[in-house]
């Protein structure tokens, strides 16, 4: 009995360091410049209007020029850039939890910001897509080569256009990516990136009032 206080106090010890050093890390995005101001996405929030000097969720903006803010979070400083993927910043990152909750908007549909291999990308989640959908302009900024993929027809609201059919190295939604997507690049530019089943069937799927929720299957 008299040894379990000294086994335990050192590995309480260490708990407590790891929970006063370890906070976690926050995904925080640059969507574009409002003047002089940063509109800043963090943990998915809607976008906020930050001007140098003040903070938003934790995060301080330093300084901002042309498409860039650099930001300090942690007593660490970062430079984001609009159109980027959402950066990991003030602490080691959590685990992912498997889950994906997105609210509906205004007009019923469910949108969503995140990544497709590292860049940031805005879904639409469209169930009665069978792949993730995109048009030529996005697969170029996301670096996909879609012209050397095996060419397809779309039928189209304005007929048969052409298209490709392609794997995408990592999409993310949230704190969830997956890997190897199949999807599909369209000729024509899209407003936004359809979220469709070749992503959506890798979750159980239910709606709760104004809410889609995601759960990973495993």
């Amino acid at each position: 009995m008299t040894e379990r206080p000294r086994v335990l106090a050192p590995l309480l010890a260490a708990g407590l360091a790891l929970a006063a050093s370890g906070a976690w890390a926050q995904a925080v995005a640059l969507q574009g410049m409002l003047g002089s101001k940063a509109l800043l996405i963090v943990d998915g929030s809607q976008p906020k209007a930050v001007a140098p000097g003040d903070s938003w969720k934790g995060v301080k903006v330093l300084s901002t020029q042309g498409d860039q803010a650099v930001v300090d979070a942690g007593g660490q400083r970062f430079t984001l850039r609009v159109g980027q993927a959402p950066a990991s910043v003030g602490g080691a990152a959590p685990p992912s939890s498997g889950r994906i909750v997105l609210p509906a908007g205004s007009n019923g549909h469910f949108t969503a910001q995140g990544s497709i291999n590292g860049r940031a990308a805005y879904f639409l989640v469209d169930t009665g897509a069978s792949m993730v959908s995109m048009g030529a302009s996005d697969a170029e900024r996301f670096g996909v080569d879609y012209r050397s993929a095996q060419p397809m027809q779309l039928n189209t609201a304005n007929g048969v256009a052409m298209g490709w059919r392609v794997k995408l190295n990592a999409v993310r939604v949230g704190d969830v990516e997956l890997r190897d997507v199949d999807a599909v690049v369209g000729q024509q530019g899209m407003p936004f990136v359809l979220l469709g089943n070749s992503f959506l069937t890798r979750f159980q799927m239910r709606r709760d009032n104004d809410q889609m929720v995601l759960e990973r299957r495993y």
